[in-house]
């Protein structure tokens, strides 16, 4: 699958999670996706999750 169908997969879901359920709903959908792109990226091994949480949390910098 292309980015492009990707793109428009997402798009989709993101206009329906807003028009079926509102403002909450569409903000909810977006916080899970973020979940899961972190997750997923996490898997893969393009990101290492305990240096992101010592970040977040002050520890370390980002850079």
């Amino acid at each position: 699958m292309s980015l492009t169908v990707v793109g428009i997969a997402i798009g989709a879901f993101v206009a329906f999670m807003s028009l079926q359920f509102g403002l909450w709903g569409f903000l909810v959908s977006l916080l899970f996706m973020g979940i899961g792109a972190l997750l997923g990226r996490a898997a893969e091994g393009k990101l290492d999750l305990r240096s992101v949480i010592d970040a977040l949390s002050g520890r370390r910098s980002s850079s």
